[in-house]
């Protein structure tokens, strides 16, 4: 592992670290922290949500993180307050590791910019 691979998993720690102090229980992973910044950008708070609903909240994150790097854009809000994206161009082809890491960088990025835990 690499320098920069190591302030990233260092980052990241920090960051779990933060979400179990503010929630009271650490995600397990990235898809745990990607249904946190769903449920952040649907706007309606925490509640019960089914498993197809869950997945769509982590689909959300993750356009919500892509659309900084210009590959997604907000096409619009449904009537029932769910926002939907349209993609601007194709993801290049990574692997797992490579996705988990760009997904990680844009999360931190995230939490930086919307002044999260700060």
């Amino acid at each position: 592992m690499n320098s920069e691979d190591l302030q990233l998993e260092f980052r990241w720690g920090q960051l779990l670290n933060k979400i179990e102090k503010c929630l009271g229980k650490r995600p397990k992973d990235l898809s745990g922290v990607l249904f946190l910044i769903g449920v952040q950008e649907l706007g309606k708070g925490f509640q019960n949500f089914t498993k197809e609903e869950k997945q769509e909240l982590m689909h959300i994150a993750t356009c919500r993180l892509l659309a900084k790097l210009g590959f997604y854009e907000l096409e619009g809000i449904d009537a029932q307050g769910w926002p939907h994206w349209k993609l601007l161009e194709p993801l290049p082809q990574f692997d797992l590791i490579e996705q988990e890491k760009l997904l990680k960088m844009q999360v931190l990025e995230y939490f930086e910019e919307e002044k999260i835990f700060t």
